[in-house]
């Protein structure tokens, strides 16, 4: 099991900013595809840390990580 953390306008598209997922997908854009696909979100904009630290899609993940979704910011 693994935890995602979803932050700014992504938690309230989805409707929840954490969500414990069952499943532990190899990797971080395994991850993506399946939450773009349960969700309908567009995550190919989002940068994607795991236990912290930025990730790359092709980033490994196992059970126990936290994986924040975190989308970019807008400002002046």
């Amino acid at each position: 099991m693994i935890r995602l953390l979803f932050f700014a306008h992504l938690g309230e598209q989805i409707g929840e900013r954490e969500v414990m997922w069952p499943h532990v997908p190899e990797t971080v854009k395994q991850l993506k595809d399946e939450v773009e696909e349960r969700y309908g979100v567009s995550l190919g904009r989002v940068m994607t840390a795991v236990n912290e630290e930025y990730a790359r899609d092709e980033s490994p993940l196992h059970a126990g990580d936290t994986v924040a979704f975190i989308p970019p910011v807008s400002g002046g």
